[in-house]
C-alpha cells in the first residue's frame, strides 16, 4: 500500500507541476504578441518575466517553510486559486505595470505553491534510495509543460486573440484547482513523518547527520556552491529560453512552425530529465549534471550559427539539444541538496537556495532582451549563456568533495 501511495503521489506531483509550468511558460509566446500590440522594447517586454523569476526566488523560502508546516494539499489549493485569478486578470491588461503585477507577482506566487519546492520534501521522504529518480520524474513535468505550452498558446492566440487565450487558461485553472488539491491528503504533511522512521533506510554513501537547520546549512561551503549552481544555471537557461521564439521569428521562421519545433525539442526534456536524474542515483550527481551541461552548451552553440530560415536543420538541432537537457540538471542538484541537508527543514533550505535560480533567471531573461535592444542581436546573450553554464558546471563538480561538518 505504501508503494502504491508513493506512486500516486509521484503522479499527482507530476500533473500538478505540469499544469502550473505550462501556464507560466506560455509567456514566451505571449511575449511576441505583446511586442506586436504594445510596441514595447525587448527589455521592457522581458521585465515582467524577470520580476517573476525574482519573486519566485524570493518567495521560495516562504513556500518551503509553509510546506514543511502545512503539507502540499493546502498549498496547491491556495496556489491554484491565486494562479487562476492572475490569468483571468491578464486578459484585461493595458499597461506594462499591470503585466508586472499580474504575471510577475500574482501568478508567480500562485505557481510557486504548485512547484518543485512543494513536492521535493514529500518525495525525498518516500523515495530515499531512489530520490534522484523520483525528483527527475516531477522535474520532467517542466519540459513536458514547455513542449505543450508553446504550440497550444500560439494556436489559441492565432485563433481567438491573446486576451481570450488568457481567459481560456484562467478557466482551465479554475476548474482544475480542487481536483489537483485532492490528489494530496492530509497524511502527506511532514508532521506525520518522524526523523527516525525516514532515516532508517538512508543510503550508506549519504551524510550521516540529519535534521539540518537552515542556519547550519548556510554555514557550509556546499550551500553556497549549490547557490552558485542554481544562479548560473538560471542565467545560462534564460539568456536563451525566453527569447527562443522571438529569435526564430526575427531570423525569418514562421511563428507556428518555430513554436512547434521548439515545443518538440522541449518535449525531449521529459526523457532527458528522467534519464539524467536516474543516472545520478548510479553514477553520481556531479557527473550526471556535467553531462547535462555539456549537451545544453552544444545546443546553444548551434543557435549561434542560425542566420535565416534556410537553417531549419540547425534550429531543429538547437531545439533538440537545448530542449533535451532543459531542467535535466534540476533532479541532480535538488537530490544533491536533499543528500547534503536531509531533515524536516529541507523545504526551507531548498527554498533559500532556489533564490539563486530566481536571480539568475531574472537577470538572464531581462539581460537577453537588453542585449538585443543594444545590439540588434541575441548572439552576445547566447555567448553569456555558454559562459554561465561552464561556471555552473565547475561549481557543481566541486561538490564531489564531502563537506566538513561542524560539531554542535
Amino acid at each position: 500500500m505504501s508503494s502504491r501511495r508513493g506512486g500516486l503521489l509521484l503522479a499527482g506531483a507530476f500533473v500538478t507541476f505540469a499544469v502550473s509550468a505550462a501556464l507560466m511558460h506560455s509567456y514566451a509566446v505571449f511575449l511576441v504578441a505583446f511586442l506586436e500590440e504594445f510596441r514595447w522594447s525587448r527589455a521592457e517586454t522581458s521585465l515582467a518575466f524577470s520580476v517573476s523569476q525574482l519573486v519566485g526566488g524570493a518567495s521560495a523560502p516562504f513556500v518551503g517553510a509553509l510546506v514543511d508546516r502545512l503539507g502540499p494539499r493546502r498549498l496547491v489549493l491556495l496556489g491554484g486559486s491565486i494562479l487562476a485569478l492572475g490569468l483571468l486578470g491578464s486578459a484585461y491588461l493595458h499597461a506594462l505595470w499591470q503585466l508586472i503585477v499580474l504575471y510577475g507577482i500574482l501568478m508567480t506566487i500562485g505557481a510557486n505553491c504548485l512547484g518543485l519546492v512543494v513536492f521535493v520534501p514529500m518525495l525525498s521522504r518516500r523515495f530515499v534510495n531512489n530520490r534522484g529518480m523520483a525528483i527527475s520524474v516531477v522535474q520532467s513535468a517542466n519540459g513536458f509543460a514547455r513542449a505543450v505550452s508553446a504550440p497550444v498558446a500560439q494556436i489559441l492566440i492565432s485563433g481567438i486573440g491573446w486576451r481570450s487565450a488568457y481567459l481560456a487558461q484562467g478557466a482551465v485553472m479554475t476548474v482544475l484547482v480542487w481536483p489537483l488539491a485532492a490528489l494530496f491528503s492530509r497524511d502527506d504533511a511532514p508532521a506525520r513523518v518522524s526523523s527516525s522512521s525516514s532515516s532508517s533506510s538512508v543510503a550508506t554513501d549519504r551524510p550521516a547527520r540529519r535534521d539540518w537547520t537552515l542556519a547550519e546549512a548556510i554555514a557550509t561551503p556546499h550551500f553556497w556552491l549549490l547557490f552558485t549552481v542554481y544562479l548560473c544555471t538560471g542565467l545560462g537557461s534564460f539568456f536563451v529560453s525566453l527569447h527562443q521564439l522571438a529569435f526564430a521569428v526575427d531570423v525569418g521562421f514562421d511563428k507556428l512552425y518555430a513554436a512547434s519545433v521548439l515545443g518538440m525539442g522541449a518535449l525531449l526534456s521529459v526523457a532527458g530529465t528522467i534519464v539524467t536524474g536516474t543516472l545520478s542515483d548510479h553514477i553520481g550527481r556531479e557527473l550526471s549534471a556535467v553531462l547535462a551541461y555539456a549537451v545544453s552548451i552544444v545546443g546553444v552553440i548551434c543557435a549561434l550559427f542560425i542566420t535565416g530560415p534556410d537553417h531549419a536543420w540547425l534550429l531543429w538541432i538547437h531545439a533538440c539539444f537545448f530542449g533535451l537537457t532543459w531542467g535535466a540538471r534540476g533532479p541532480a542538484v535538488t537530490a544533491k541538496t536533499a543528500d547534503l541537508f536531509p531533515g524536516p527543514n529541507l523545504g526551507a533550505i531548498l527554498g533559500v537556495i532556489t533564490v539563486g535560480t530566481g536571480i539568475g533567471s531574472a537577470v538572464g531573461a531581462w539581460g537577453a532582451g537588453w542585449i538585443f535592444d543594444m545590439s540588434g542581436s541575441y548572439r552576445l546573450a547566447f555567448v553569456a549563456s555558454i559562459v554561465s553554464y561552464l561556471i555552473g558546471c565547475a561549481a557543481f563538480w566541486a561538490l564531489r568533495r564531502p563537506p566538513t561538518r561542524q560539531v554542535v
